[in-house]
């Protein structure tokens, strides 16, 4: 038999964390260990300490801003370490007391029971390219943010444009020719074109940037291949990537659907079955990226210049899964729609069979550096 495990559960903070142990193959509480500092040192310390009297560590944690350096300190040294998702920790109706003891004493004594559900912890050089992806998305915001001040001080001062769409190269001449008779209030408004303008030369950088260091991510050749979908261009494909890491580390397709919060939920009783919007459990960003791409099958299927370039270089069995997607999702959206269901809900039902497909063409290409996949 192995060696039994101590767990122990940390309640991690900016500049504390709370340390807690529960023994192994015992059903006894749990004891409060200390407060330590949340620095490396003090993290050495208290391994080194717990070492001598514990053979067999099993660290816990939630996942949080504070991000994953204790986790990677913890696994560097030969320790198991769970990085575990709050939504998931079983809580007591009618708790009403929570501190960072009773949280480290709940974590090691779940953790021990086996009740805490991981979460997926990435390198740093995936990490580095999710912050990469994620700032740019902060970018995309501060970008709508910046052109709905924008529209709201030309709605209220009365200045609607004629045309049919907005942010156009002509939206923009109207723009500039825009004139208002208080110097105050031309101010605000060559303010807030210049507040667009740096948005959205901030958004283009980041954007150029994900594609000059794309070939240096270990995950660039799944980022490629994705991108023989309809609507799924670079930056979606490396949001998916990004977000979800691998693909295939997920045993079928509906996992991966799940994941990214796409399925129904559901409260069935007996004989009672009811189904729901969606759980939008998971990665929202990544579920967001699903969702803007099922849109593109709106349109009957067809393989453009833009895709068509996408597609050069690419295996076969992947160019036929992409083209099988687009056959099958414009055909159910049209047929979705015609049943009378919201275009919403259709979209949605859409994003749900894409991230399928994007788990199959996965299977049918290797990251950087990764060991060869068995086939199924």
């Amino acid at each position: 038999m192995g060696e039994i495990s101590t767990f122990v559960g940390l309640d991690v903070h900016k500049a504390t964390i709370a340390v807690a142990i529960a023994e192994g193959g015992l059903r006894e509480a749990a004891s409060f260990f200390g407060t330590i500092e949340n620095t490396p040192e003090a993290l050495a310390k208290l391994l080194a300490k717990l070492g001598r009297k514990h053979k067999r560590l099993s660290f816990c944690y939630e996942a949080g801003p504070c991000g994953y350096g204790v986790h990677r300190q913890l696994t560097k040294a030969g320790h198991a370490c769970a990085v575990v998702a709050p939504a998931l920790i079983p809580r007591r109706a009618g708790d009403r007391v929570k501190t960072d003891r009773r949280d480290a004493l709940s974590l090691a004594q779940l953790h021990r029971a086996g009740e805490l559900s991981a979460i997926w912890v990435p390198d740093a050089a995936h990490e580095a390219m999710r912050d990469l992806v994620r700032a740019r998305q902060t970018a995309v915001h501060a970008v709508r943010r910046a052109r709905q001040h924008l529209s709201g001080f030309l709605l209220r001062h009365a200045r609607v444009y004629s045309g049919k769409k907005a942010w156009t190269r002509s939206y923009r001449v109207w723009l500039a020719s825009l004139r208002f008779e208080h110097p105050a209030q031309q101010i605000v408004l060559q303010d807030y074109i210049a507040s667009v303008s740096d948005a959205e030369r901030r958004r283009d950088a980041l954007g150029e940037q994900i594609r000059v260091l794309l070939p240096q991510w270990s995950m660039a050749p799944v980022v490629t291949a994705l991108q023989a979908l309809r609507g799924v261009a670079l930056i979606v494909a490396a949001t998916l990537v990004a977000e979800v890491g691998d693909l295939t580390r997920f045993d079928n397709p509906r996992q991966l659907m799940a994941h990214l919060g796409l399925v129904p939920s559901e409260h069935s009783s007996g004989g009672s079955i009811r189904r729901g919007a969606i759980t939008k459990t998971g990665n929202s960003a990544a579920r967001r990226a699903m969702t803007e791409a099922a849109w593109t099958y709106r349109l009957p299927a067809r393989v453009g210049r833009a895709l068509l370039d996408r597609n050069e270089g690419l295996d076969k069995p992947v160019r036929e899964i992409a083209w099988k997607a687009q056959v099958r999702l414009c055909a159910r959206y049209r047929r979705l729609v015609k049943a009378g269901k919201p275009s919403q809900t259709v979209v949605t039902a859409i994003a749900r069979e894409l991230a399928g497909f994007a788990w199959a063409i996965a299977r049918h290409v290797q990251p950087k550096h990764a060991q060869p996949q068995i086939p199924a």
